[in-house]
């Protein structure tokens, strides 16, 4: 995701000194493979796995719901065969209300036809729902992809009443091919109609509103353990069937809930991402959703969006390929009634940037073929930027990656990874640990213990953490080994 944008154009996203993080993923606002079926945390998807695990004196919790979790928002999936048959490829993200929206987008210069119609449609900040499908990625088959994505928006408005200009569109899959607007035009007309027989349902069986206004009649918030009440299991299979709508080659479905007390109740929080494969600081083929019941105006959630994204879907890259679909959409549509006041507002945006972190290293952990998941920690540089590129360069590196996959302490291309990364710093200075073990001080090696080396490289994470001693900014990315199955699986993706 190197180098999102904003989608009006305008390249906030640029780090210091001109190089393009995320790939180039530009604001989309007005305001300045593979059919795996299995999710992380069973239908809740990784909430569970992920809620049980937030570090102590964290001010918000796990709840289910995925992404329709927030208050108005509903979501479901369905098979179309878009590309295969029997999977789940077409989706629908909808809010009882229009929604501030913003957005960032691939700086690739090739882009997908739906994020060109996106740049459009979110040019007033506002938005209702989110048609999405994988399978095939609507990019570079000219005019007939300008007029499917309209298309898809077009149908999606009709069926929901709505206006065609607050419906976005999001593509995942092969380039290339046109899209069979028929099998995906039949997805759109059954996805709406799940999603209106799973809200009436909820409503005859909420005659008090109590889960459409998130009251909690108990009056207390359950830490430690997933809140269950007052989100339907209708609409958390929905959400979670829109997860596994969005997978090409992901293995699990990646979505999250989570619920933050302040003052007069709680907001919620919920998000879903695909991702696997051309993953690179470029936001490479990279998917993320994000909703909100509270109250925040667009301008501001544009810039809460852009700092989330730089600081986790830019760090991370499995292949080092940039996309031409990639995008992260946040909508916040205020039904809780509830704005973060200015003592919360902290709390708040550190809940949005957390849960795309935990999305991003949960994108690095699924990558193709992955056996291991990396996490490189780079302290003590001049600039953050530098640190930044470091960490991004040895994460990338092929060498590193290879090694890493062979258990194979070779700290050599660590450091050569680094020195090619365009940052400033002394090699003389620099120190190198895998895990918690030394394998290189003051620019040199170490006598280590190669049994302890290869007992730390058979685990499952890997962490790899790198002292430049040369100032006070630090940066972590993540990513994953490089395996025979990543060949196999890109060898035959076509087919």
């Amino acid at each position: 995701m190197n180098g999102m944008q904003d989608m009006d154009g305008a390249k906030d996203m640029n780090s210091a000194g001109g190089t393009n993080d995320m790939g180039g993923t530009s604001d989309m606002s007005g305001t300045n493979g593979t059919t795996g079926t299995s999710s992380m945390g069973g239908a809740g998807g990784m909430s569970g796995e992920l809620g049980r695990g937030l570090p102590t004196g964290r001010t918000w919790f796990p709840i289910r719901g995925g992404i329709a979790a927030p208050r108005g928002f509903w979501a479901d999936g369905v098979k179309a065969e878009v590309k295969y048959p029997d999977k789940y490829d077409v989706a629908l993200l909808y809010s009882s209300r229009p929604a501030q929206a913003a957005g960032v987008v691939t700086r690739n210069l090739v882009k997908a036809h739906p994020l060109v119609l996106n740049q459009r449609h979110l040019a007033n900040g506002v938005a209702q729902a989110i048609v999405m499908n994988s399978g095939n990625a609507n990019a570079c088959v000219g005019e007939a992809g300008d007029r499917a994505a309209l298309a898809m928006a077009c149908l999606t408005a009709e069926a929901l009443e709505i206006g065609v200009d607050d419906v976005l569109v999001a593509s995942t899959g092969i380039i290339g091919v046109e899209m069979p607007m028929d099998r995906v035009a039949a997805g759109i007309e059954r996805v709406v109609a799940d999603i209106n027989v799973l809200g009436k349902s909820v409503e005859a069986s909420d005659p008090q509103g109590r889960i459409r206004d998130g009251s909690d009649p108990e009056g207390r918030i359950a830490e430690g353990r997933i809140r269950e009440a007052f989100t339907p299991e209708g609409k958390v299979e929905g959400a979670h069937r829109a997860a596994l709508a969005i997978m090409t080659t992901d293995t699990v479905a990646k979505e999250l809930a989570w619920e933050f007390p302040c003052r007069g109740g709680t907001i919620r929080l919920g998000g879903m991402a695909k991702g696997s494969g051309m993953i690179h600081p470029n936001m490479g083929t990279m998917l993320g959703f994000l909703t909100t019941d509270a109250q925040i105006p667009a301008a501001e959630l544009q810039r809460l969006l852009r700092e989330a994204v730089d600081e986790s879907f830019n760090m991370v890259t499995v292949d080092g390929d940039t996309s031409t679909n990639d995008m992260v959409l946040l909508l916040a549509n205020g039904a809780s009634g509830l704005a973060p006041v200015a003592e919360e507002w902290e709390g708040f945006a550190s809940m949005v940037k957390e849960m795309c972190r935990e999305l991003a290293k949960a994108i690095a952990r699924d990558g193709e073929g992955a056996s291991k998941f990396l996490e490189v920690r780079v302290l003590g540089a001049k600039t953050r930027e530098d640190a930044r590129k470091i960490a991004k360069s040895i994460c990338a590196s092929s060498l590193v990656k290879t090694a890493m996959f062979g258990e194979d302490a070779n700290w050599g291309r660590i450091l050569c990874a680094a020195g090619y990364a365009g940052a400033s710093f002394n090699p003389a200075k620099v120190d190198i640990l895998i895990g918690n073990l030394p394998m290189a001080l003051a620019g040199r090696g170490v006598a280590f213990s190669e049994g302890e080396a290869k007992e730390i490289l058979r685990e499952k994470d890997i962490r790899i953490t790198v002292n430049l001693h040369g100032g006070v900014e630090e940066a972590t990315a993540w990513g994953c080994d490089l395996t025979h199955d990543y060949v196999t699986i890109n060898g035959d993706y076509r087919t």
